[in-house]
């Protein structure tokens, strides 16, 4: 095979197919460096991975690196989750989107360059994987209607913050009950007077089985929805007036069960800023 793949074949592939702007996917990912590792962790992510391992991949659009501190990871709820464990698990959260009608395109690039920088010995294996999943997006519901940010800006846009919310149900007809309670109802009360401009809500889809080794299979598949809330404000000084309590509303409303609530601030792109303070 010759090493010239830079004509006919990229040319080919940008002729075809869907190329909008949507955030039709997304990866959520959520990593603990494990106890010693975390400044070589995050040089390795920030300066190398974030772009070799996705940024550069075709279809990927947009991403950002979020850090939940120690005083963060103890404002998350439930102490038992079945997400982290402990709750307090994962200090780092990275976000993407992924075009819309490209999921299957971008699956294929990603697992054959992470098998590369695996061999190529690219890859930083002291860390956990505390959830790791790609996504369809189902809906975004704002705070002010069609002004300010929409979701394809979301992770460009200077947010202070951001809230992962996951949500369990019991089967996938009460996951669609509670897709649409959270859309019509749900979420537009909690938006109105909220330091959060939008909502973006996801479901989880399988990881593929050629995937690396050390990222475990996805659970949830049918049952489980992944919400991103993006803030306007630092987590710390609006959490017990706007995000304590989201599980008990989703428990009294009879469709589902909170498994994570936490909050994260965005990292500072080139700096080691927050890593003393995860511990």
């Amino acid at each position: 095979m010759s090493d010239d793949t830079r004509s006919e074949r990229y040319a080919e592939l940008a002729a075809v197919g869907p190329y909008g702007v949507r955030p039709g996917h997304a990866l959520i990912t959520l990593v603990e460096p494990h106890p010693g590792h975390e400044y070589a962790y995050n040089r390795w992510y920030e300066d190398d991975h974030y772009y070799a391992g996705a940024m550069a991949m075709p279809w990927m659009h947009a991403g950002r690196r979020w850090v939940a501190t120690r005083e963060l990871q103890f404002l998350r709820y439930p102490e038992k989750s079945a997400v982290a464990r402990p709750v307090t698990a994962g200090c780092y959260l990275c976000t993407y989107w992924i075009t819309a009608g490209r999921y299957d395109d971008h699956m294929k690039w990603t697992v054959a360059i992470n098998r590369r920088l695996n061999r190529d010995a690219r890859v930083y294996h002291d860390r956990t994987h505390v959830l790791t999943a790609f996504h369809d997006h189902e809906t975004t519901v704002y705070r002010d209607g069609a002004a300010g940010p929409r979701d394809v800006h979301a992770l460009d846009h200077p947010y202070a913050g951001l809230v992962l919310e996951v949500v369990d149900t019991d089967s996938p007809g009460q996951r669609a009950e509670l897709l649409r309670w959270l859309r019509d109802r749900h979420l537009p009360r909690r938006l109105t007077g909220s330091p959060s401009a939008l909502v973006t809500v996801f479901r989880p889809t399988p990881l593929p089985g050629d995937r690396m080794t050390y990222v475990k299979q996805v659970e949830g598949v049918d049952t489980r929805l992944t919400l991103l809330w993006f803030l306007e404000r630092d987590p710390r000084e609006c959490w017990e007036e706007h995000f304590r309590g989201l599980d008990d509303q989703v428990a009294e409303s009879g469709l589902g069960r909170v498994e994570l609530a936490a909050p994260f601030i965005p990292t500072v792109p080139g700096t080691d800023r927050y890593v003393a303070e995860l511990r």
